[in-house]
């Protein structure tokens, strides 16, 4: 049983939902807001229609100085916003346009004079203004717009528009608590804009009765008997019992809040303004959103003729505007077309090329490196042919292709290559030597091989000298021959050739490093003698 009330509610809930969400979205929306600069005065009275025209707007909206008109105009159709209200401020005027969205039309008007609501709130001796007033849209009443002429029947239909209607049959009367007034002076072509609250209050009784029915009981301190109250109802301001006539007293169709408002009686409708004041000017009707053409205009006439050339000059440019348009198409298409086509191409190229390039790979060899390949093992053959005829080693000059070949071998290996081959000095006995405290080695030098070098051992490659795998070494040239036939310098004097060097190196290091007068004390070489 519990569980069926249960969905029975959620049903109910859900269809509840539904219809209001459809009437939400039928009802008509709007936009207040500004465009430009306009000062505090007018900013206030911008919340203040807002707050007239509550619950069907937005009463949050945020505008900044860089949105535009089409920006509203995109974001109103998702919302279901149908009108705008937009203010602005000159020197002279402020102005109201009032907008039908999506294709217009546009009612321009002058704000001729204005008040806000806090000052007319403030000039009133009592005011009833709350929350619950604003739940609920307001009654619309228009007065004399039944006159002539089409911008009075556009303004009284844009008017009426803006304001969801009421079904006379089914409204609900606790729903209307407040009113806007629209009065039209065909005279001065003004129209005044007028905010009401809305009362009902039971006639036909005392004022002490009516005292008696409000929520608030007054004080009977001074009277013996409550007949004096409901008699003669003493103590009481003759502004608490305003004078109602046939002006306001109406039969109630339906009970309406409030003590004594019951069906089939007799109450007076009272109305306290709660603001803002405006009035209003028209100005100019146009078509579109205040790009189209002009329908009315209040200060400036022209004749058909007029009218006429203005509508050819624009449709003059609607064309001419079509005509850019398909040409700026035509021209991206074109564009396009190249682009695609010089693409097609660049592939087409790049793929022939990489098809040469593997088949020059596969087939075709270098014929210059076959001719130095062929150099070299001719140079390497006559090298050996010599050492097995003559017995002896062959001179550096003699086959100087052999020795360029030898070197650009070497070159190609990194030095660090060439240091981790080297295999690790050993003494006599089979250890590495031990270091001294001052950084040198604890062998002696052997005096025969001289007092600057150390006699190389077993397994070391000789310092200064080139060898060949078979172990004899080229003959031995003089120092600095190399410099001599490379880069032509001329030989060291013979006084700098018994000079010994002297190799320090650091404290705890293996290897050799002069030190900061070694290259003064071993060899200079003087400037401007070889």
């Amino acid at each position: 049983m519990g569980k069926s009330k249960t969905k029975n509610q959620k049903k109910s809930r859900a269809v509840a939902n539904h219809v209001a969400e459809e009437t939400y979205g039928s009802v008509p929306h709007s936009f207040v807001f500004h465009r430009g600069q306009v000062g505090k005065n007018v900013a206030q009275l911008i919340l203040d229609v807002r707050r007239t025209m509550e619950p069907y707007t937005a009463e949050s909206l945020k505008v900044r100085k860089k949105n535009v008109l089409k920006d509203f105009v995109a974001i109103a159709g998702p919302l279901g916003v149908t009108h705008f209200m937009i203010f602005s401020k000159t020197d002279s005027t402020i102005n109201m346009r009032l907008a039908r969205l999506p294709k217009g039309p546009m009612l321009h008007f002058k704000v001729l004079k204005y008040c806000l609501v806090k000052d007319v709130v403030s000039s009133l001796k009592k005011h009833r203004m709350h929350e619950q007033q604003f739940t609920h849209h307001p009654l619309l009443i228009l007065n004399n717009f039944g006159a002539d002429g089409m911008h009075v029947k556009l303004m009284a239909t844009m008017f009426q528009n803006m304001f969801p209607s009421i079904n006379v049959h089914k409204v609900n009367l606790n729903n209307i608590k407040r009113c806007v007034l629209l009065n039209y002076n065909p005279t001065t072509m003004e129209i005044e804009f007028r905010h009401y609250s809305l009362k009902v209050v039971p006639v036909g009784m005392s004022r002490g009765v009516k005292k008696l029915m409000q929520e608030k009981f007054p004080n009977m301190s001074k009277f013996e008997d409550i007949s004096e109250l409901l008699m003669k109802g003493a103590n009481l301001s003759e502004s608490e019992a305003e004078q109602d006539g046939d002006h306001n007293i109406t039969e109630l169709p339906q009970n309406y809040s409030g003590r004594g408002n019951m069906a089939s009686q007799q109450s007076a409708v009272r109305l306290t303004e709660i603001g803002p004041r405006m009035t209003l000017q028209l100005t100019k009707i146009q078509e579109g959103m205040g790009e189209g053409n002009v329908l009315y205009h209040s200060f400036v006439s022209k004749t058909e003729e007029e009218i006429q050339e203005i509508l050819n000059r624009k449709e003059a440019k609607l064309k001419e505007k079509e005509q850019r348009r398909k040409k700026q198409e035509q021209n991206i298409a074109d564009k396009k077309e190249k682009k695609d086509e010089l693409k097609k191409k660049s592939l087409q190229g790049i793929k022939r090329k990489h098809a040469e390039a593997e088949e020059d790979d596969s087939e075709v060899e270098d014929p210059g490196n076959q001719d130095a390949q062929t150099a070299a093992v001719e140079s390497d053959d006559e090298v050996e042919y010599y050492r097995q005829a003559v017995g002896e080693e062959p001179d550096e000059d003699m086959f100087p292709s052999a020795k360029r070949r030898r070197f650009s071998e070497k070159s190609h290996d990194p030095a660090k290559r060439q240091k981790k081959q080297l295999p690790p000095r050993q003494g006599k006995d089979g250890k590495s030597p031990k270091r001294g405290p001052g950084g040198q080695h604890g062998d002696k030098m052997d005096k025969k091989q001289g007092k600057g070098w150390n006699k190389p051992r077993d397994g070391e490659k000789s310092f200064g000298k080139n060898k060949k795998p078979g172990g004899k070494p080229f003959k031995s040239k003089k120092p600095f021959d190399r410099d001599n036939k490379f880069s032509g310098k001329k030989k060291f004097d013979n006084k700098y050739k018994d000079k010994n060097f002297k190799s320090k190196g650091q404290k705890g290091k293996p290897n050799f490093k002069k030190s900061g007068s070694g290259p003064k004390q071993g060899f200079k070489q003087r400037k401007g003698k070889g």
